[in-house]
């Protein structure tokens, strides 16, 4: 025993056997003795015992295990596209009479017939069949009209087989078993001998793509997506009209696989590859659209599909709006995606929901997702798609039987294998049409032979002593042969009246007429193409349906970040010691002007805030640093952050290298170029500390680097503070720490736009004569239309000017006081803000260097002349400053 089991160990063995070997070596003595094999693997002379080798009876069995179960249970025929269980039962019911016209019979009638003579197999397998093939969320050209519960779409199991009822659908007569008595298609025997069952069901359409299939066989499995009735006819006829047709071609009217439950088909354009490789993902979602509040009652069609006035009604009084789903992807267990959604919301996976529920009855498919209020339902109906089954990819594998071998098919291959078989059964059922009429116009001949001469042929019959006799004389006198003397001589004598003849002679013309026809479709292969075409449309005609699967041509199914992310408002917090973080905007409630403001952030050692800006959630932060490099991250991809929390280290989110610092950031939205009459390009100012200013094109960071893109040449003794956005029309504020402030407008003639790579030019004269060192605090643009200019310095005192009142000059000028400043004060931040209602509405956030924030409306700032002082802001402890202010544009709340 031991050498086959050395070689069994050496070579190879199906995948499916390498397990076996060390079974058999802890087995070996056993097996030894029971195949009379001494300790040397030399057979002993015993009768009856072969003498093989292991390995190769191994090999042997296995692979006829393998091709048995490939061929006789797990994949379909391309030819009918039936696995043989499921034509056993098809083949059993006709057999039983349980046609579309008759009544029920119980399943277990069927069952027990289908065991007993022709699938020896248990009975929980053909009833799993039986009831798939009445199923309409399985099959999408039901087969079996089913009496009672066969499951529904909650993966609830059938009622017994002894309580169901079942007959074949009207399809299923017409499609496959019309064809079966007219010697179309090879029999074989039963198990037992007994009796004989057909290899293959004539089908009249293919099948194999109308309902698709799935099985898994040794070593290889099937995945084929049902389609339209329709579809495929036309694809088949379009085969039929030119055999070489493209696969483009085929696709214009299949264009995409067509699911019993609906929902819809995206990326489409990957379907081409599916389709000629026969292997391949669809990505499927269901169906789902947002019902708004004012539209539910009244069942008022959503974003998608359809809403129902009863669920509406089950969904009570919400004002909010619903995610309404109305039909899940192929396949999909509707009651574990609602339980799957549940759970996901517990886990914290999904936020945003409030609730989720199953409202689907008879009418239909209705699952509800609740939103919170204040959630985008767009965000919760992509993060559903994401995170569950509603969006699920259906992986196609496209592999039948064909001429007893499996091999995987295109969509080609599917229609021209199909096409080649319904040829052979049409010219088999011509020629059995054939024969038979030939045998009854030979008939008929005889008859008319008689009854040209009847009264010779009666006295012959009459005269003749027995049967025999009269037979043969009827031969020899007028030229019969034995079959249409057989024929005279069983004439009744109502068959001898002159009716009668006349009726033979238009019997004889039809057949005539009927012998010529099937004769030349015979000899004619387009007339073959043509009856198959005509049959299929008929079946089309009769039974087919419209597509209930969409086919979205421009959606790619791949969500972003942005798609499940709520383009919520946010601040952005940065601090010198480079920590930044994100917070929601009503982190901080507003207060009144001179309150002391909140904890904002937890500062460590010797940090201060730097700055504060508003974003939206799907904005990009566009960050500058000291050296003048620029690099972008999502506002979402900042780290949220408490309202005490310190933060996250920039370098950790910007990826950082050694010794950059980040010295400002700006939200931009988008970075594409826009036409004039959209507001005219926009534009990126750069500042520096040495009052060096650049103008820069925006678009020309579009394309960001993954190190980065440099955006302002910077000296050594130099480094960038401020970054701005403005446009050809807008004017630019520069404000020194003493009060003085320089209003220029940014046109090409002040201000040219440079190279990205390109050095600054002067901005504005920081020296002259009483001035005590000053250095900028700020820069602030304005647009064309006047607003007014927020002004706060060190110590929290704050005023609003009219813009009016600070006249325009040129770049590189000493300027004008702007504010007249206390004692040991100086300017810490410049603004603009809009004027008017909505002006009044905004709000002003302002930072401390210790980390206190507060918040107020902008209304409650007076408005003053240069010269004035202004008003205390902020009450700040001592030794601590305003470091950096903020404007929040007003809520569309507080505007309306």
């Amino acid at each position: 025993m031991q050498p086959y089991l050395a070689r069994c160990s050496r070579t190879w063995l199906p995948p499916s056997l390498h397990g076996w070997t060390s079974c058999l070596r802890s087995v070996g003595p056993l097996l030894g003795q029971a195949l009379n094999v001494d300790a040397q693997g030399h057979q002993r002379a015993t009768r009856g015992v072969i003498d093989i080798e292991l390995k190769a009876e191994a090999e042997d069995s296995y692979v006829a295990y393998a091709m048995s179960v490939i061929i006789g249970r797990a994949l379909p025929d391309v030819r009918d596209g039936l696995k043989p269980v499921h034509r056993r039962i098809l083949y059993a019911m006709h057999d039983l009479g349980l046609l579309h016209s008759r009544p029920y019979r119980k399943c277990a009638r069927v069952v027990g017939e289908v065991l007993g003579k022709y699938h020896p197999h248990g009975d929980t397998a053909v009833y799993d069949a039986l009831v798939r093939l009445a199923q309409g969320f399985s099959m999408r050209a039901p087969l079996i009209a089913g009496h009672g519960n066969f499951g529904s779409l909650d993966n609830d199991p059938p009622a017994a087989m002894r309580y169901t009822e079942c007959r074949l659908q009207a399809l299923t007569s017409a499609v496959f078993l019309s064809d079966l008595a007219f010697d179309t298609v090879r029999w074989m025997p039963t198990f037992d001998g007994s009796l004989e069952e057909p290899f293959v069901l004539p089908a009249r359409v293919p099948h194999l793509l109308v309902n698709g299939t799935s099985g898994i066989a040794v070593g290889i499995a099937t995945r084929m997506p049902p389609h339209n009735l329709r579809e495929v006819v036309q694809g088949l006829k379009a085969l039929i009209a030119d055999p070489d047709i493209s696969l483009s071609g085929l696709m214009k009217h299949i264009p995409a696989p067509d699911f019993p439950t609906g929902g819809e088909i995206i990326a489409a354009e990957t379907l081409s590859d599916v389709y000629a490789s026969g292997r391949g993902p669809i990505t499927v979602r269901g169906q789902a659209f947002i019902e708004e509040p004012d539209t539910g009652a009244k069942g008022k069609k959503g974003a998608k599909g359809k809403g129902k006035a009863k669920g509406a009604a089950l969904a009570g009084t919400s004002t909010k709006p619903l995610i309404v789903i109305t039909e899940l992807p192929y396949q999909t267990n509707k009651a574990g995606f609602v339980a799957n959604v549940a759970s996901l919301v517990e886990a914290g996976k999904l936020t945003g929901v409030a609730d989720v529920r199953d409202e689907s009855d008879r009418e239909g498919m209705r699952v509800v997702v609740e939103p919170k209020r204040g959630v985008d339902p767009a965000v919760i109906l992509n993060s559903l798609y994401q995170t569950t089954t509603l969006q699920s990819r259906f992986p196609v594998n496209m592999v039948a039987i064909v001429n007893r071998q499996p091999e995987k098919l295109s969509l080609k291959d599917c229609l021209r294998h199909f096409l080649d078989f319904r040829i052979e059964v049409v010219e088999k059922r011509a020629r059995h049409h054939l024969g038979n009429a030939q045998r009854r116009q030979h008939i008929v001949e005889g008859l008319l032979k008689a009854h040209a001469s009847l009264d010779a042929v009666v006295q012959l019959i009459r005269q003749a002593p027995d049967g025999p006799a009269a037979a043969a004389g009827l031969q020899k006198d007028y030229q019969l042969d034995s079959d249409q003397a057989d024929a005279i001589l069983s004439m009744t004598l109502r068959r001898l009246t002159t009716l009668e003849s006349g009726k033979l002679q238009e019997e004889a013309a039809k057949l005539t007429q009927q012998v010529q026809d099937l004769q030349q479709l015979l000899a004619d292969p387009k007339l073959v193409l043509k009856v198959i075409g005509d049959e299929a449309q008929e079946m089309a005609d009769k039974f087919g349906d419209d597509r209930r699967t969409k086919v979205l041509q421009d959606v790619d199914g791949k969500l972003t970040v942005e798609d499940i992310t709520t383009n919520g408002k946010s601040l952005v917090v940065f601090s010198s010691k480079g920590f930044i973080k994100r917070m929601p905007a009503d982190t901080f409630s507003v207060q009144n002007r001179g309150g002391r403001g909140v904890k904002g952030t937890q500062l460590r050692n010797n940090d201060t805030v730097e700055d504060v800006v508003l974003v939206n959630d799907h904005d990009h932060l566009l960050f500058i640093t000291a050296g003048g490099v620029a690099r972008t991250l999502k506002a979402h991809q900042v780290p949220l952050g408490s309202r005490t929390s310190s933060g996250t280290a920039a370098s950790q989110v910007l990826a950082l290298k050694s010794g950059e610092a980040v010295a400002a950031m700006l939200p931009v939205s988008t970075f594409d170029w826009k036409p004039a009459y959209e507001g005219g390009q926009d534009y990126l100012l750069l500042l520096t500390r040495g009052a060096k200013i650049k103008k820069v094109a925006l678009e020309h960071f579009k394309d960001m680097k993954k190190g980065g893109l440099k955006a302002m040449r910077i000296q050594d003794d130099d480094e960038l503070v401020w970054v701005g956005k403005c446009t050809e029309n807008c004017s630019v504020m520069l404000a020194a720490s003493d009060g003085m402030v320089l209003h220029f407008p940014t046109d090409e003639a002040n201000l040219p736009a440079r190279s990205r790579t390109a050095g600054g030019q002067p901005a504005i004269r920081l020296t002259g004569k009483y001035r005590k060192s000053p250095y900028l605090i700020g820069m602030s643009i304005l647009p064309a239309e006047g607003p007014c200019a927020l002004i706060v310095t060190k110590q929290g005192q704050g005023k609003l000017v009219a813009v009016e009142n600070m006249k325009l000059s040129k770049r590189y000028q000493m300027g004008y006081a702007a504010m007249r400043l206390f004692q040991g004060d100086s300017l810490a931040a410049l603004h603009m803000v809009e004027g008017g209602e909505a002006g009044q509405q905004a709000e002003v956030l302002m930072a401390s260097a210790q980390g206190l924030m507060s918040r107020t409306t902008l209304g409650a700032i007076p408005v003053g002349s240069r010269r004035h002082m202004g008003v205390r802001l902020l009450n700040l402890q001592d030794g601590d400053v305003v470091s950096t202010v903020t404007v929040l544009p007003a809520s569309e709340e507080a505007s309306q």
